[in-house]
């Protein structure tokens, strides 16, 4: 059996296996125990990376590269004077995630949440490089940034991650759409801020568009997927997580028996919801179906890129496969927070298949 790494990049606010936090609390298991260790037990080669809890795709992208790779954290000349910040980063040399990264490597990325967006990044700049990074510092330019690396990502999956961008944030900046109106239990209101609070952006001067809340913006991540093509020689699978029931008005209602209370606020408002993004992209009722933070529309797949829904008789390269949806809210597939899920079984059949691939 030829070696695949499989590399759990985290979602917004979230960590890794570099960060402290992780030991007393993993973020991929949570009270479950440590999903890594129960993986690595069964034979397979897995490690949770740690990018910026807030950062853009671009900077988690090349965060993630430079643990994988075991190098400094390069942003590139171009991004980091475009975006008045610093343009070296955490150095990984010596402790990178995984003990080699050569032309033998083949990755399995998979994107939790906004980490989505990061593993689709970093495969387009592994297989096609950056030319304008390589117009603005030829001669120090970071391996990230030439491509020609497409042949070590073996396969992406996505896992709730807000692909064509995620409503909870375009319906706060809709004037037609007044979120006061709604009546929602105190409880629910004061939880939701619990949530908020880890999401803040933290002002460095840096631009606002280098931000994760920015590219999770419809027209934003419209813009990113514009940007990221599906590779032909790589694997694609997606899964979306859906905690609503449809209501006899069309509108979708959180299952409060599986959405956690900090999630239920925003997945009403969601379920409500429909309106027309600046760039006039058309959200209608389609999309009120949603995880408490995540479209479940949004989270199957880039719209417009070759999809199909998943067939483990007919699993095909350069095409979207979409997993049955997961019935769970948005933390549910890193084993939930006060309400607790356990997805081992899942993640045990979802690398087993991707292994059966080689």
């Amino acid at each position: 059996m030829n070696h695949l790494t499989f590399v759990f990049c985290h979602g917004l606010s979230g960590w890794g296996e570099y960060d402290r936090q992780y030991a007393r609390i993993p973020y991929w298991g949570m009270r479950n125990g440590d999903l890594m260790e129960k993986l690595r037990k069964q034979g397979y080669d897995c490690h949770a990376a740690s990018v910026s809890p807030t950062g853009s795709a671009w900077d988690r992208a090349c965060e993630l590269y430079a643990q994988i790779a075991g190098v400094r954290t390069d942003y590139g000349k171009a991004h980091s004077l475009q975006n008045n910040h610093k343009r070296y980063g955490p150095d990984f040399t010596g402790r990178g995630l995984i003990p080699f990264w050569n032309e033998n490597t083949k990755l399995v990325l998979l994107g939790q949440s906004f980490d989505g967006a990061t593993v689709r990044l970093l495969s387009q700049l592994l297989t096609d490089g950056c030319e304008e990074e390589q117009k603005a510092a030829p001669e120090e330019l970071s391996d990230l940034f030439k491509g020609g690396m497409a042949s070590r990502i073996f396969a992406i999956v996505t896992l709730a991650a807000p692909t064509n961008g995620t409503v909870s944030y375009d319906m706060y900046k809709d004037p037609a759409f007044d979120t006061s109106k709604f009546d929602l239990p105190l409880k629910y209101r004061v939880l939701s801020r619990m949530m908020s609070m880890g999401t803040k952006m933290k002002t460095d001067g840096r631009s606002e568009n280098d931000y994760a809340n920015y590219d999770m913006e419809i027209d934003h991540a419209m813009a990113l997927n514009r940007r990221i093509r599906t590779l032909e020689n790589t694997y694609y699978f997606s899964a979306a997580c859906t905690s609503t029931v449809w209501q006899a008005d069309g509108t979708a209602y959180p299952d409060l028996d599986i959405t956690e209370g900090m999630f239920a606020k925003s997945s009403v408002l969601m379920g409500k919801y429909k309106g027309i993004t600046a760039n006039g992209m058309v959200i209608d009722e389609t999309w009120r179906e949603n995880d408490g933070l995540v479209n479940a529309v949004s989270a199957r797949a880039p719209i417009g890129a070759p999809q199909k829904p998943f067939d483990r008789n007919d699993i095909q390269k350069g095409i979207w496969n979409i997993l049955p949806d997961y019935h769970g809210d948005h933390g549910s597939l890193q084993g939930g927070f006060a309400i607790r899920h356990d997805p081992s079984l899942f993640y045990e059949q979802l690398l087993e298949m991707i292994i059966r691939l080689r």
